[in-house]
């Protein structure tokens, strides 16, 4: 009986500190992740957060002779968690940031797992500052470099679309030009606008009022 009690298959002292900590680091991200609406909330990341820990602590107890025996796997493991809320909509890929955090979150389990507490908090705290401070950095990008497809399609009357062209540089869009074709008496083509919104809508607002136009695609 005394050899069972020595051989540490109970819980420790540290060991519920250490899942204590993993549940107040993750379950902080977990807080951001729920307050925003993602795919993975709280409970997702106190979960992956609570199982790296765990996995950790058992890597070690577990394989005396290499202790990143089963911790090693978490790693290849997480990847298929986190590419699972990765998805394409709208010719968009979404929940990059999400399976990102996912994978961090991993991270700092096994840190903590490891007895690394300095190292899983640090990380935390800059997660936390980057995924609450990013979002309004983004939002003034993109009301700075808004970026829209156009397709303009109308009938050919003996001219390129360079006029249309015209008109995305004067409401002060950046542009590259894509496709252009000409086929049964229609012209059409494409171009690819860099700038705010203010400026798009300008840009849309004239092409809507231009009664050439077959079809316009924006």
């Amino acid at each position: 009986m005394q050899n069972f009690f020595e051989n540490a298959h109970f819980i420790t002292q540290s060991e519920v500190n250490k899942f204590l900590l993993a549940t107040l680091l993750c379950g902080l991200i977990g807080i951001e992740r729920e307050f925003r609406s993602k795919q993975a909330g709280l409970k997702t990341m106190i979960m992956i957060g609570l199982g790296s820990t765990l996995f950790t602590i058992l890597s070690v107890k577990i394989g005396l002779g290499s202790h990143d025996r089963i911790a090693s796997n978490i790693v290849t493991g997480i990847g298929f968690l986190g590419a699972g809320v990765i998805f394409k909509e709208d010719n968009q890929v979404k929940g990059l940031t999400t399976a990102c955090v996912i994978w961090i979150v991993a991270a700092i389990g096994m840190a903590v797992g490891a007895g690394y507490v300095e190292q899983a908090t640090g990380v935390t705290i800059v997660v936390l500052l980057a995924l609450l401070i990013f979002p309004y950095v983004e939002n003034f990008v993109e009301r700075k470099f808004t970026k829209r497809t156009y397709r303009i399609v109308k009938k050919y009357e003996n001219e390129s679309l360079e006029t249309y062209e015209e008109y995305i540089r004067t409401s002060r869009l950046k542009l590259h030009r894509g496709k252009q074709e000409l086929a049964n008496g229609i012209i059409s083509g494409t171009w690819i606008a860099v700038g705010s919104p203010r400026n798009h809508k300008k840009f849309v607002d004239k092409m809507l009022r231009d009664e050439k136009i077959i079809a316009f695609d924006f």
